[in-house]
């Protein structure tokens, strides 16, 4: 392989570092292409005899895979076909394996033309070994590339019809011996006669029919099939066959009984639609060209001669007739003629009132037909008479729309059993688009209100989606006009209800009366859902909606209702009654453990009602109406408990004490434990007996009192020491000195000690600059008139003139040189001593002024730091108003916030343990370090 890739580069001069090689470069090429053959030869034997003889076939296949391209690659770039057919396909075709893989190596060149004929033994061969091996779609892709004049023909039609190659059999009929009709006619003799004998046709039958009608498009188009373009001095040649075959009025050799324009029959039968858009394509190069004119006509007359003269066409059939010829009467240029009673005898057959059967279909036909234009072609009157008669109603619909009577459209769809969905659309449509008049649209809306009740029938959601849209006014008429209370009831409910409509819809204004007759249909045919809509809508009085409820005996929404007029009383004992009639049925129950379960299950769903009730009642209610809610509940739990004695009641026993229970964890919340114990103790059920009857009841409360416990520890314990941590922090912050950064005046430049013995007030700030009293006033840094107040005269400076504070550059410079506390770089104050006790002993005046208090705030607003405490709050409010761990809970959860949020720090607010730590400091603390002097 190197040496022939070596050589190709000579041959084509390719080669680099080459020198010596002079001459003709002609005859360098003959003197490296016959080396080349040399090469060539030696390496097809060299490829045999390092064959291996023993192993896997698949050895084998790999061994010459990967030899025999490269031979065919360098015969063809040589053009040395004859060496590659000739001596190398012989000494390859000893080896059967070899053979096979250089026959498949072929099929790549021959697609891509590289190879355009072979010689007549390879080809025999290449057609065996593809045939063996199942590979004839290989041969067909093969063929339709290929120089057939060099091939057996006979021997190729045969294989090709053999093993259903039509494609290569139209290909070799049209290359070969420029026959555009044999194919045609062969097709016709597989499809023809199962279609004449009106059978089912198979698979492989509407393959050939499906290529027919494509070879008949590409003919007429003037393209080769499969591929390519038929040559042009044959062109109007193969035109003029293939219109001469189609209009034949009978085949070659005729059967008996053959009908006439046997083509045209069969090609409509098989597929009417595809076989009339080949014609349309055609007839769309037909310009001015006489004879394609008369084809053209000829092939009309003998469509309509065929399809309306025989019965054994369906109306989707002759509907694509008409609808073809329509469509070919409506262009601008049409030379056709057809007579206008054949369009009157097609809209008479296809809207027959006496014929049902495809009547969807036959509707459909006639509406294309239409659509194409070809209304024209009939007297609308008529037309529209038909249809009514034939309830073709979109048909009907396509004329009133023609004629804008769209309120007449509406009974079509009324009408339409297929199509009354689809009214809401068009009324909502003809509505809301513009485009419509007023006097359309008013027209409509009436036609609407008179049908109201048919709308609703149909779908009242999307009724009420419609009138909540359009027509919101005109509800309560619309509810006076519809007959049957559950039609209104559907109604209703898909107005005021839904809120998953198709459009959106503004909020609907609807008088009370709407709503209570709706609540009075709800209680009928849907009680379960009352109380829902009660919750959800505000638009009732509550006086009728109590009225309504209390008719139709629906405790839950009555005492929902009562509770939302403000009547605790009322709703309590109305819940209160449902369970206790629910819990003597329980007493009286005898039939089993099956009923006995389900009526647990409805004592605990009322309980569950009464429990909601009192919880959210207590919370507005005293002390002394909260215990009369509270008791009278867990009286009602205990007293049926005294029926159920024995072994037979022990499971319901039981499970009124679980309830009890949680009647009781639900009380101590709002009433005292020490009221619930001496209740339940007075009671004969717990009261008597031995104590392990009440020993579960005392265990949980004593459970709940630990809980509580605890948590009030830890909330203390968490509470001093964030406490003791804050105060810690600030004391040491105040604590901290401060000292100059240099021994001389950042203004003068001299030692702030002059002159032995002379005074002189010196000012150090927290940034650490140092001033001279005097040189300092000299600038103006002060900050008050009235009172001493400094600013550093350096660091207001770099900050472009603002005094007050220290610059942050300054501030970063000295956290770089010095340990500083937090008050150093947050607070900015200033105090004055003299300059010779600047390293002595400071002794800081026993009161505050303004600005040493104005720092103090400061400070401690810049180290309120966050608390764990503050997550804690939600809880000890719950805690403290259960009222059952004493005062100092209580006294905790309301003070718990003062050290952060107060001034006046409670020592005995918190506990013993931090009451030294809050006891602010007597006298005050000293001022914050921002400034010595």
């Amino acid at each position: 392989m190197e040496a022939l890739s070596l050589a190709w580069s000579f041959h084509e001069g390719t080669a680099k570092a080459v020198v010596g090689l002079f001459g003709d470069s002609s005859k360098k090429k003959s003197v490296v292409a016959d080396k080349m053959v040399e090469i060539l030869l030696q390496y097809a034997e060299h490829s045999l005899k390092r064959c291996p003889e023993q192993g896997k076939i698949q050895v084998m296949e790999q061994h010459f895979q990967d030899m025999v391209p490269v031979m065919v690659e360098y015969c063809l770039l040589l053009q040395r076909r004859d060496l590659l057919f000739g001596q190398i396909y012989g000494r390859l075709a000893e080896n059967s394996v070899a053979r096979g893989i250089f026959l498949e190596t072929l099929e790549p060149y021959i697609l891509s033309e590289r190879i355009g004929c072979l010689t007549a033994p390879v080809m025999r061969d290449l057609l065996s070994h593809f045939q063996e091996n199942g590979m004839m779609e290989s041969v067909e892709n093969c063929l339709v590339h290929m120089d057939i004049t060099s091939l057996d023909i006979q021997q190729v039609v045969q294989t090709c019809w053999e093993n259903q190659l039509y494609d290569a059999m139209i290909y070799v009929f049209n290359s070969g011996m420029n026959d555009y009709i044999s194919p045609m006619e062969k097709l016709f003799q597989m499809i023809g006669p199962p279609l004449h004998e009106g059978k089912a046709l198979t698979d492989e039958q509407v393959t050939m029919g499906n290529k027919l009608l494509v070879y008949i498009s590409c003919c007429l188009a003037g393209r080769a099939y499969p591929l390519g373009d038929i040559p042009e001095d044959l062109l109007p040649l193969v035109k003029n066959q293939v219109f001469e075959f189609l209009i034949r009025l009978h085949s070659a050799e005729v059967p008996e009984e053959e009908e006439v324009y046997p083509y045209i029959h069969t090609l409509l039968h098989f597929d009417t639609r595809e076989f009339l858009n080949v014609l349309a394509l055609t007839f769309e190069d037909f310009k001015n060209d006489k004879q394609a004119l008369e084809y053209q006509q000829r092939i009309v007359d003998i469509l309509l001669k065929v399809m309306v003269e025989n019965s054994d066409f369906t109306p989707s059939q002759v509907g694509c007739l008409f609808t073809f010829l329509a469509r070919q009467l409506a262009k601008p240029d049409n030379t056709l003629f057809v007579n206008r009673k054949l369009f009157d005898q097609v809209l008479e057959f296809l809207c027959s009132p006496d014929d049902d059967s495809r009547h969807t279909e036959r509707q459909q036909v006639l509406l294309e037909l239409l659509h194409v234009g070809g209304v024209v072609q009939f007297d609308e009157q008529r037309l529209l008479s038909l249809a009514e008669k034939a309830e073709f109603y979109q048909i009907c619909e396509f004329m009133y729309e023609k004629k804008h009577l769209y309120d007449k459209i509406i009974f079509c769809y009324l009408k339409d059993p297929m199509r009354k969905e689809e009214i809401f659309n068009y009324i909502h449509n003809i509505l809301s688009i513009p485009g419509y008049s007023t006097e359309e649209r008013g027209s409509v809306w009436n036609v609407v209100l008179a049908h109201i009740q048919e709308l609703v029938a149909i779908d009242p959601f999307k009724a009420a989606d419609l009138v909540s849209l359009h027509f919101a006014e005109e509800v309560t008429a619309i509810v006076g006009r519809l007959e049957g209370d559950y039609l209104v009831f559907q109604f209703l409910m898909y107005l005021l209800e839904s809120s998953d409509r198709p459009h959106s819809q503004p909020f609907l204004q609807l008088s009370p009366e709407i709503y209570e007759h709706h609540i009075k249909l709800l209680c009928r045919f849907s009680p379960q859902k009352v109380t829902s809509f009660l919750k959800t809508s505000e638009d009732y009085r509550l006086e009728e909606a109590i009225q309504i409820s209390r008719e139709h005996n629906l405790h839950e929404a009555t005492a929902y209702l009562l509770e939302r007029k403000g009547d605790i009383q009322g709703a309590f004992q109305v819940l209160l009654q449902t369970l206790e009639h629910k819990l003597a049925a329980l007493s009286q129950d005898k039939e089993g453990s099956l009923q006995e379960d389900c009526l647990l299950q409805l004592v605990e769903q009322s309980l569950e009602d009464l429990t909601s009730l009192c919880d959210r009642s207590s919370r507005i209610l005293d002390q002394q109406q909260r215990e009369a809610l509270w008791f009278l509940l867990l009286e009602a739990m205990m007293s049926p408990q005294k029926c159920l004695r024995g072994p037979s009641s022990h499971h319901a026993s039981v499970a009124l004490k679980e309830l009890t229970m949680k009647v009781v964890y639900s009380m101590a919340s709002f009433i005292a434990m020490p009221s619930i114990i001496q209740r339940i103790l007075q009671d004969p059920v717990y009261g008597k007996g031995r104590l392990a009857e009440i020993q579960g009841l005392i265990l949980g409360m004593l459970e709940t009192f630990n809980y509580e416990r605890t948590l009030l520890e830890t909330t203390t314990s968490l509470l001093n020491q964030d406490l003791h941590w804050s105060l810690s922090q600030l004391r040491t912050a105040v604590s901290r000195g401060l000292h100059p950064r240099e021994d001389h005046c950042n203004i003068c430049l001299q030692q702030y000690r002059r002159q032995h013995g002379e005074k002189d007030e010196v000012i150090v700030f927290s940034c650490g600059h140092l001033y001279h009293c005097q040189c300092l006033q000299s600038k103006a840094c002060t900050l008050a008139q009235q009172q001493l107040a400094w600013s550093c005269y350096k660091c207001s400076s770099s900050q472009g003139g603002r005094g007050g504070s220290c610059g942050p550059a300054c501030n970063q410079e000295y956290l770089q040189t010095h340990s500083t506390s937090l008050a150093e770089i947050k607070i900015m104050s200033v105090i004055c001593l003299p300059a010779e006790d600047l390293h002595g002993k400071v002794n800081p005046d026993t009161t505050l002024n303004a600005q040493q208090s104005q720092s103090w705030a400061q400070l401690r607003c810049c180290y309120r730091g966050p608390s764990r405490v503050k997550y804690l709050v939600p809880h000890l409010q719950v805690i403290a108003a259960l009222g059952l761990v004493g005062s100092c809970l209580c006294s905790v959860s309301l003070n718990m916030s003062v050290p952060y949020h107060s001034e006046n720090l409670q020592p005995g607010s918190v506990g013993p343990d931090c009451a030294d730590a809050l006891t602010p400091p007597q006298p005050p603390p000293p001022p914050p370090p921002s400034s010595w002097v």
